[in-house]
């Protein structure tokens, strides 16, 4: 019994030290953003007394977060929906349907999975420019696919391999086509996957910086995390200000993973032990 209450604290006391490391800049952070510019300057650390909501406020209206916004939540949306209907396709395809060339096929997406983006940066701004996609919503969503369907393909083809073969050989001789099939019955079973992808993905496209930033070139077509990096020099001796800033680019992010985190969760876990 002892033994179990040591081995209890062993694994409680680093867990709760981690879970503090990882709340604290988030609660230091809303602190800040609450502060007038005067009170942070004479007191860094202190907690809030003034709950300057005033700084969101300017965050928002004065550094045009809102346009920041729904120019992400558009990409964001069309990115994801691109993802998941592509990967689900192509996962269907890869542990169901044999063809020539499927195993090869497979080696190559996970072959892409090991490339880093700054390898392929500047061809791929090459390319972009020649087919005039640089500045524009389609560029962006394009770079966006490309770069994150290996790894969500790779994760759909391993979940749709736990699907008993016998479950789509029933749906073609019910009369569905391929399509009909991936429809009617992998879609369906593959909604644990796709909804952990979805939001994976969805939380991707929220975070990136780079990419956007090398092809969104245009003030008006920022997308929102180049929006708050900009705040850091239009308020440079307006720290709660810009701390404001970062702290509504963040909320949503945090919104979206305190309502799906079981979702996630149960996705991975279920892609994870599939095949």
């Amino acid at each position: 019994m002892r033994t179990e209450r040591v081995t209890r604290w062993v694994i409680a006391v680093p867990m709760m030290v981690l879970a503090i490391a990882t709340i604290y800049p988030m609660l230091y952070a809303l602190n800040v953003s609450l502060k007038t510019r005067r009170d942070y300057v004479l007191d860094r650390l202190g907690i809030t007394q003034t709950f300057n909501v005033q700084n969101f406020i300017d965050a928002w209206t004065q550094a045009d977060m809102g346009r920041y916004f729904l120019n992400t939540i558009v990409i964001t949306v069309v990115s994801v929906a691109l993802l998941l209907v592509l990967s689900s396709m192509c996962g269907y395809a890869l542990s169901h349907l044999t063809f020539r060339g499927s195993k090869i096929a497979f080696l190559v997406i996970l072959s892409m999975m090991m490339i880093p983006f700054q390898v392929i940066m500047v061809p791929t701004i090459k390319v972009l420019s020649d087919i005039g996609l640089i500045n524009t919503f389609p560029g962006l969503i394009a770079v966006y696919v490309a770069q994150f369907l290996p790894f969500t393909v790779y994760f759909m083809t391993a979940y749709y391999s736990g699907v008993p073969k016998e479950l789509t050989e029933a749906g073609r001789v019910d009369g569905n086509g391929l399509f009909g099939v991936w429809w009617r019955i992998m879609v369906p079973v593959g909604r644990p996957a796709l909804i952990s992808m979805g939001i994976l993905n969805a939380l991707f496209v929220w975070n990136d910086i780079l990419i956007a930033l090398l092809i969104m070139q245009s003030p008006s077509n920022r997308t929102v995390m180049i929006g708050v990096s900009a705040l850091r020099g239009q308020y440079p001796d307006n720290v709660p200000t810009y701390v404001a800033g970062v702290m509504l680019t963040v909320l949503p992010i945090v919104l979206v993973y305190l309502i799906f985190q079981r979702q996630i969760t149960a996705g991975v876990t279920a892609g994870s032990t599939k095949g």
